[in-house]
């Protein structure tokens, strides 16, 4: 996973778009893929992958904490890095259950 020094959120009408700017100030849109709470970590997190890539297109999904705004608008939020081991196998998991929901509906 790339490091990320500045996010932001991009609220849009059908997607949600957020830029990461990488250590270079490289800049590129995310699409959000999902969001979620985690009651063992008082945490809400969010999955990304690339804004544009093809729905067969293997790609890299980035994943973050996130707090929400006061409002609890979480496109005005901002993101941590998620660096816990235990707490990033917790995120793969909801990711491959929600990748294997995605699949059956297929």
């Amino acid at each position: 996973m790339a490091e990320e020094n500045n996010e932001h959120m991009h609220p849009g009408e059908d997607e949600q778009l957020i830029t990461l700017i990488d250590e270079k100030g490289n800049e590129e849109l995310y699409q959000v893929l999902f969001t979620f709470d985690s009651d063992d970590y008082g945490k809400s997190y969010v999955l990304l992958y690339p804004q544009g890539a093809a729905e067969d297109e293997d790609v890299e999904i980035q994943a973050f904490s996130f707090t929400p705004d006061e409002n609890g608008d979480a496109s005005q939020g901002d993101l941590f890095p998620i660096e816990d081991d235990d707490e990033w196998a917790m995120v793969e998991e909801v990711l491959n259950t929600f990748l294997a929901d995605e699949d059956d509906e297929d």
